[in-house]
């Protein structure tokens, strides 16, 4: 009976290959707009699926971000400025993109652009600070999305949002966190939504990869930064040796668990771009297949007594 069934999964995950590896047709054809591709997973996508033949729209935050991904991309290439946290702007590129591509629609619509600070202990921050984060990671994600839809649902293509394992498992404080399990619960939503109209939504979950996002210089001072601000009273609650630890232990987890093959989460992305049959979720990363994913599925207690215990510990919950 068990070899029985072990054959039936043997089959079943063959019967998964095959069938993902099937194609679109007339890449050519097909608009891919892509916010984010300053840098990391968006500019190596943007350059990648450029090579592949689709028509690649590629929004960019910093003129410094258009040129450079111009010289190394083809003319087929478009790049526009787009910032995803002001709706006006997001408005002007769906404008564009409307009269680009015309009654073909746009094929896809990759959500890739996000920032991680601040992030800390959410006794060290205030609302003010969630509100900038939340409304690129998430209200961009949500303003993007909505302002090209009818042009999606036009092609039958498809929605790409990048979220994280951050939006199925909270390691660390702040708003990244929450902004990403927003992307979640607003991907499950559309998904069901868009449906009826052959419209396919789509989420990349990744672990924790080699970005401006997991920058530790960055992270270090951003946590120096909210340290410094902070009431005397919070920082005697944390004691005077926390911050250091902290530091310490950054750089040590993030060699540990920092993945430097960006290719993993790309991939992932063109294939939910240009599969015949896409996968729903997409968990790119050791870290996110073998340690965030099964923890988010654990007991609480028992995900929580690992978080703890990774952390450095605050002088008072030593006493």
């Amino acid at each position: 009976m068990f070899l029985y069934i072990l054959g039936l999964v043997a089959v079943w995950f063959v019967y998964r290959w095959y069938r993902e590896t099937k194609r679109v047709s007339n890449k050519e054809d097909k608009y891919v707009y892509i916010t984010g591709c300053d840098s990391g997973f968006g500019n190596l996508l943007a350059r990648h699926l450029d090579k592949l033949g689709f028509r690649v729209i590629a929004g960019c935050y910093t003129g410094k971000g258009e040129d450079e991904l111009k010289k190394v991309s083809s003319d087929k290439l478009t790049t526009i400025h787009l910032d995803v946290a002001d709706s006006e702007s997001v408005s002007k590129v769906a404008a564009f993109i409307k009269t680009l591509v015309g009654q073909k629609g746009l094929w896809a619509v990759v959500n890739n652009a996000g920032i991680s600070v601040p992030s800390g202990p959410n006794d060290w921050l205030t609302v003010e600070d969630f509100k900038p984060m939340i409304a690129v990671n998430l209200l961009g994600v949500i303003d993007v999305t909505l302002s090209v839809l009818p042009l999606i649902k036009k092609a039958k293509g498809r929605v790409i949002n990048i979220a994280s394992v951050c939006g199925r498992i909270s390691p660390f404080g702040g708003p990244y966190c929450v902004s990403k399990y927003g992307v979640e619960s607003f991907n499950d939503s559309l998904r069901i939504d868009m449906a009826p109209f052959g419209v396919k939504v789509l989420c990349i979950e990744p672990g924790f990869f080699k970005t401006n996002v997991t920058d530790t210089a960055m992270l270090k001072n951003n946590f120096m930064k909210l340290w410094e601000r902070l009431p005397q009273e919070v920082k005697d609650d944390y004691g005077h040796g926390f911050l250091d630890t902290t530091l310490e232990q950054l750089d040590e987890r993030y060699r540990q668990i920092v993945d430097g093959d960006l290719m993993k989460v790309v991939g992932c992305m063109e294939h939910a771009i240009s599969a015949l049959y896409p996968r729903t979720r997409y968990s790119p990363g050791w870290d996110a297949k073998f340690l965030w994913l099964p923890m988010s599925y654990m007991p609480s207690w028992l995900s929580d007594t690992y978080l703890i215990k990774s952390k450095p510990r605050p002088k008072i919950s030593a006493l």
